[in-house]
């Protein structure tokens, strides 16, 4: 019987696993490698957030060179003039040629095959200044001999559309992250102070945040915007621009966080941790604040495809940004008539790129959100 138990107390000790506690970051990576959709959206984030840094080094022309008006897209090719097939890539110039266009009269724009440009990486081209102090003329791509490359042609004024997209994906996402930023930080703040008080402090608070929701921001947009002269300096009216946006845009997110801290401080550990005598600071920012992330990255995610939209949209009536900046709404104004939709659609290549930052960043809050949904549901 001893020896039986001499035996048997060694098999069955076994040794214990030792559990770690993850970092909120860890936590927040975990649940969004759950999600195709959220990585995928996270690829996209970060290739537009690369985009918009090294703009005008992926860009292959200058942006506010001009040339031939709507000229179309030059295709890439990998044949010469007689269809022989060749192993460096080359695009053939767009020139006028001497007869027009029975309904437009207009010169009929054709390729000019006995002058191909070469295309390749690492070229040199207009000169520029890399995060706006390092002098360089270096471009990721383009022609060899430097010549202007129309992959997604021009527009009225014969500039490159390629290269303002690339280049106005600045300033759409600039707009963006800055009104997010101010909203986020303002809403959370109100949010959390009120739910957390309450009394006389939330219902004042709550009051005039209803009041805020209740002003119709299209009308107001457009009213406050026309505020400002024409002959403001471009910078004054970016910015009166992002203060009316965030202005107008923090009273939703500050009901959603108050609701969140609303029911946090029912929770018992932070019933423990007032009954102790815990600060309020400690309380909102120990206990508090870390539960309510979660659904401020949510929102944060979701909020910046809707400033893309509207600033695209008010880019478009021409009350967001002013030239000589460069927008994606400020190139749809190109699209404000159908004829010139018809006759030149390569103008509408803002709103495949407007389309992506919307899908990408909705993509990435749904993965954030989406599996721990599912394990609620569970």
């Amino acid at each position: 019987m001893t020896a039986e138990m001499q035996t048997t107390i060694p098999l069955a000790a076994e040794p214990r696993q030792e559990h770690h506690n993850e970092s909120y970051q860890a936590l927040v990576w975990r649940r969004l490698k759950r999600s195709w959709t959220g990585m995928l959206g996270l690829v996209l984030v970060g290739l537009l957030i690369f985009m918009a840094v090294f703009a005008d080094f992926l860009s292959p022309v200058d942006p506010k060179a001009t040339g031939v008006a709507f000229a179309p897209p030059q295709a890439i090719s990998f044949s010469d003039k007689d269809g022989n097939v060749v192993l460096s890539p080359r695009s053939y110039p767009l020139s006028e040629g001497t007869e027009l266009d029975p309904i437009t009269f207009q010169p009929i724009i054709g390729p000019d095959y006995d002058n191909p440009q070469i295309l390749g990486f690492f070229v040199k081209g207009a000169p520029y200044r890399l995060f706006g102090l390092i002098p360089a003329e270096r471009h990721f791509f383009g022609a060899v001999d430097g010549s202007p490359v129309h992959l997604l042609g021009t527009d009225k004024f014969g500039r490159d559309v390629l290269s303002r997209i690339l280049v106005g994906s600045r300033i759409s996402l600039m707009i963006a992250l800055i009104v997010v930023s101010i909203v986020t930080v303002v809403g959370t703040t109100v949010g959390m102070a009120s739910g957390y008080f309450g009394g006389r402090f939330d219902v004042w608070t709550q009051r005039f945040v209803e009041l805020v929701l209740a002003f119709p921001q299209l009308p107001l947009y457009l009213a406050l915007t026309s505020l400002i002269p024409v002959t403001a300096p471009t910078n004054v009216f970016l910015a009166f621009v992002i203060i009316v946006m965030s202005a107008l845009g923090w009273a939703q997110m500050s009901r959603e966080v108050r609701g969140k801290t609303l029911a946090l401080a029912r929770i018992d550990y932070v019933r423990a941790a007032i009954a102790v005598g815990a600060s309020d600071r400690r309380i909102i920012f120990q206990h508090i604040l870390p539960n309510v992330m979660s659904h401020v990255i949510v929102a944060v995610t979701l909020s910046i495809p809707q400033v893309v939209l509207l600033e695209s949209f008010l880019g478009f009536l021409g009350f967001a940004v002013k030239p000589p900046l460069i927008s994606w709404g400020l190139m749809l104004q190109d699209t404000s008539t159908y004829s010139v939709i018809g006759s030149y659609p390569w103008i509408l290549s803002p709103v495949a790129f407007v389309l992506v930052t919307v899908f990408a960043f909705n993509a990435l809050g749904d993965g954030f959100a989406g599996p721990r949904r599912r394990v609620a549901e569970r």
